[in-house]
């Protein structure tokens, strides 16, 4: 990649994360003030793990995501009318208002299938997902995006252990913020990290800054690239900050008063590689867009009911 292609992904990369931080900072506010019906968890500080992930993967590409914070979405390429839509439970969402509060964004057409109702279930949707691409003879990747917490559930190491048996083109993509809801990773961990449990499984393991979005997007592009080229799946670790609660409006009283005292911001680790003035602007448009955004969607319409008999197989 060129000197200027690096600095236009720079752009692409600030901009993505701008306007994730705008609707975690809009969304917040909006609870505050007018409550909400849904479950919320904000993703403030995990900006820049899934910006630079989704960066190295193709439209085509499998994504299988967690839970927390909107820049995954955001990041594939999908609007915000659709993700701010299904978090109001509104019919403009992308789900039509299934998801009512709790994310559930999907766009097969951006390769965002969603995700499974119990943590832990991402292993082995992704998992099949790559062995449908082997199957019918492609070259996309799936990504399976998730938590340390989940990273103790049995399904992590069996989907690992036949991933690798069968080659299959899969990017485990951990986002590792040390704490699983209100409990320590050093307190339930045999291991420092979770990328060197992949030596088990014969498949490489790799830890990276997590704040930094264009190392998240070099690590995971080179296990893209390993993956298409039959060579199997990879496990990435982001160390990440989760700078708020485990759901808007958790007391935290688990954690110690200075527990930011190291925090660096990851909007702030790109900007430094950013034109001040293309920065600046960006933030100013981006906020716009999705005060915008959240007023369409308040005054968007609820769903019919019937919207829960809809794109079911039976």
């Amino acid at each position: 990649m060129s000197t200027s292609e690096r600095a236009e992904l720079a752009v692409t990369l600030f901009t993505t994360m701008a306007r994730a931080r705008a609707l975690e900072d809009a969304l917040a506010m909006h609870i505050r003030d007018h409550g909400f019906a849904g479950y919320w968890h904000p993703g403030k500080g995990q900006e820049a793990a899934a910006a630079g992930a989704s960066a190295a993967l193709r439209t085509d590409d499998y994504l299988f995501y967690q839970g927390r914070g909107a820049t995954w979405p955001l990041a594939k390429g999908m609007g915000l009318a659709p993700i701010i839509g299904d978090l109001l439970g509104r019919s403009t969402g992308s789900t039509g208002g299934k998801g009512a509060g709790v994310p559930h964004w999907a766009d097969p057409a951006l390769g965002i299938m969603g995700e499974g109702a119990s943590l832990g279930s991402v292993y082995h949707i992704a998992a099949g997902a790559a062995l449908s691409a082997k199957l019918r003879g492609t070259d996309q990747v799936a990504l399976a995006d998730f938590g340390d917490g989940t990273s103790a559930r049995g399904t992590f190491h069996e989907t690992l252990l036949q991933a690798s048996a069968w080659r299959l083109p899969l990017v485990y993509f951990c986002e590792n913020n040390g704490i699983s809801v209100s409990t320590r990773f050093e307190d339930v961990s045999p291991t420092k990290t979770i990328a060197e449990r992949a030596a088990a499984y014969g498949v490489p393991g790799e830890v990276v800054d997590g704040h930094d979005a264009l190392a998240v997007y070099d690590a995971v592009g080179n296990a893209v690239e390993r993956a298409r080229a039959g060579q199997g799946p990879s496990l990435i670790e982001a160390t990440v900050t989760r700078v708020g609660g485990h759901w808007e409006g958790d007391a935290q009283q688990y954690r110690p008063a200075d527990f930011l005292a190291s925090y660096r911001d990851p909007l702030d680790v790109l900007r430094s590689r950013v034109d001040g003035a293309v920065a600046g602007r960006i933030l100013e448009e981006v906020r716009d867009e999705v005060s915008a955004a959240l007023r369409d969607a308040e005054a968007a319409p609820y769903p019919d009911p019937s919207v829960i008999l809809k794109d079911v197989f039976a």
